[in-house]
C-alpha cells in the first residue's frame, strides 16, 4: 500500500507532534515532509500531500477538507511567536509587511486592524514600513528589540473572548478511521513527552522554550477553538 504523505511545520511548535510521529508506528505509515506553514498548505491545496499541518486560513482553498485531529497549533491568550513588530504605536501606522511564511497570521493581523483596531493600513514589500508581521522561531528574543509589539494571539482574545488555532491537521481526502486514531495517539504520545523533546532542542538564553511549549502554545482542538475558525473565516471573506 502507498504510503500517506504528510506535511508538517518546520517551526519549534511542532516539535512534539514530530517527536510522537518518529517515536510510534506512525513513522512506518507515512512519507513526512517539513516544510514552512504557507508551503505546507500549497502541498495540501496541490495535493502533492495527503495530510498537512495548515494554516487555518488555507482551509478556505481546500475544496472538501477534513480536519482529522483533535491537536492544533493553537493559543489561549498570548502565544509568544506572532506579532505585529512596529516602529509606531498601532494606530498610526499607515504601511504594513507581511510575512512571506504565513497565511493565516497575516490574515489575522488584517482582520484585527480593520475590524478590532480600526486602522487602514497599505500592505507593502517595502523593508521601511511601519510595521510588519512575523511568525514563529524568527520571532524568538525579538520582543525587546522593537518600540511596539503586538501578539495577535493575545489580540484575537482582546477582541473576540475565543482562543485562536494557528493551524490544524487537515486533510483532502478520507483517510482509513484506524490510520486517524493511529496518527491522533501518535500526537499525544508527543505531547505527553514534551520534556524530552525540549531536553534536544538547542539550547537558547534569550526564550524559555519549555514555558513556550508547556504555556504559550495550546494544543488542543477544542470547540471554543472550532468556533473562532469558523468566525475567523467569516472575517477574511470580508476583507
Amino acid at each position: 500500500m502507498n504510503k500517506i504523505k504528510v506535511s508538517a511545520v518546520s517551526y519549534t511548535n511542532t516539535t512534539p507532534f514530530i517527536y510522537g510521529i518518529q517515536h510510534t508506528p506512525l513513522i512506518n505509515e507515512i512519507e513526512l515532509s517539513l516544510d514552512i506553514p504557507s508551503t505546507c498548505a500549497q502541498k495540501l491545496i496541490d495535493q502533492q500531500v495527503d495530510i498537512g499541518l495548515v494554516p487555518v486560513a488555507a482551509l478556505l482553498h481546500i475544496p472538501n477538507y477534513e480536519i482529522i485531529s483533535d491537536y492544533c497549533i493553537g493559543a489561549t491568550g498570548a502565544v509568544n511567536s506572532v506579532f505585529i513588530f512596529s516602529h509606531k504605536p498601532i494606530n498610526q501606522i499607515q504601511t504594513l509587511r507581511l510575512d512571506p511564511q504565513s497565511r493565516t497570521s497575516n490574515n489575522l493581523a488584517r482582520v484585527l486592524l480593520k475590524n478590532y483596531w480600526k486602522q487602514p493600513v497599505q500592505i507593502t514589500e517595502d523593508d521601511n514600513a511601519d510595521a510588519f508581521v512575523e511568525i514563529g522561531d524568527r520571532t524568538f528574543g525579538k520582543k525587546d528589540q522593537y518600540p511596539h509589539v503586538y501578539d495577535l494571539g493575545h489580540e484575537w482574545m482582546n477582541f473576540t473572548n475565543l482562543p485562536f488555532a494557528f493551524a490544524v491537521w487537515a486533510a483532502n481526502k478520507p483517510l482509513p478511521s484506524d490510520f486517524i486514531q493511529l496518527f491522533n495517539e501518535s500526537m499525544k504520545f508527543g505531547l505527553d513527552h514534551r520534556h524530552q523533546v525540549i531536553a534536544e532542542l538547542p539550547k537558547r538564553n534569550d526564550f524559555d522554550l519549555d514555558q513556550y511549549l508547556h504555556r504559550f502554545i495550546d494544543f488542543s482542538l477544542t470547540d471554543e477553538k472550532r468556533k473562532a475558525i469558523g468566525l475567523f473565516h467569516q472575517y477574511i471573506r470580508h476583507l
